[in-house]
């Protein structure tokens, strides 16, 4: 057995037998779509290669004339994931135009991942995503010029019990999102080590730094929110990620973020500005 194998079936996930056999029925829906987008005749592939060259990530490019129409900004927060959820079999309608990708958040408990996840997705498909132990995991499926992307988002929990959890929510995700409460430093701290943990995983994933609960934080003295922006731009820069400032309770920055994975991973143009002005969401690459 593969040691992907391994990762899903050890017995120290301690998941009662349903929970079990319900996850792996959604790990191989997940790679049956992985299979199906990699195979489309309707895109071409582009790849991405591990610094050690060992292993290279392949995911669908849009197609060049769909790409030079289409500007980031039009995957807007207002579109709507596909109902029923989407299931990828040979036999599915526009199934040759599902690009699928995988998203990884890590970072401290009680920070505001899931509900970061729950803001982007929505609630009808929180209520279809599988809840487990320390691990979430949901789908959002969006159309951008005829193309169905498809991002799987892992969301890890943050206490130490579910580390045995981030291998399978690591491996060959196209984004890791490091996220960090703005209001509380030890948090952005701490985010160096799950940002060495997620590497040991995955080398070529897109890293992003994330600070949650902006609301809260404009809250704050100025001269902290300033030191606080300071220390976060510095922890990006040494991870070499694009650092973002957000609110779920007032929806800011969440639809970007994952816009800006789509712009990365298809080459579109990044049409969202810098922003360094203290007292606002930091937007920083």
């Amino acid at each position: 057995m593969s040691e992907f194998g391994r990762a899903v079936v050890r017995p120290d996930l301690r998941l009662s037998r349903v929970v079990r056999l319900a996850f792996l029925r959604r790990l191989l829906r997940l790679l049956w779509r992985h299979v199906i987008a990699c195979s489309s005749c309707s895109v071409a592939a582009a790849s991405f290669t591990a610094p050690d060259g060992d292993h290279t990530l392949r995911y669908n490019r849009l197609r060049e004339d769909e790409e030079e129409a289409m500007p980031v900004i039009a995957v807007t927060d207002a579109a709507r994931p596909l109902s029923p959820p989407l299931r990828s079999t040979a036999t599915d309608e526009g199934s040759d135009d599902l690009v699928s990708l995988k998203v990884c958040l890590l970072g401290d408990g009680r920070i505001g991942k899931t509900s970061f996840m729950v803001k982007y997705v929505g609630e009808e498909e929180e209520n279809r995503g599988l809840h487990m132990n320390g691990l979430n995991l949901m789908d959002k499926v969006f159309l951008v010029r005829g193309v169905r992307i498809a991002f799987s988002i892992w969301d890890v929990g943050g206490d130490g019990r579910f580390s045995n959890h981030i291998p399978l929510a690591c491996k060959d995700a196209a984004a890791i999102l490091i996220m960090f409460d703005l209001t509380n430093r030890s948090t952005l701290s701490s985010t160096t080590n799950w940002y060495r943990r997620a590497r040991i995983w995955n080398k070529t994933g897109i890293p992003i730094l994330v600070g949650t609960k902006f609301d809260d934080f404009v809250q704050l003295p100025l001269d902290m929110q300033w030191t606080i922006v300071t220390e976060a731009r510095v922890y990006a820069r040494v991870m070499k990620a694009t650092l973002f400032f957000s609110s779920t309770t007032h929806n800011i920055n969440v639809n970007k973020i994952f816009k800006f994975i789509t712009a990365k991973l298809f080459n579109l143009p990044w049409s969202i500005e810098r922003n360094l002005t203290v007292g606002e969401p930091i937007i920083d690459f």
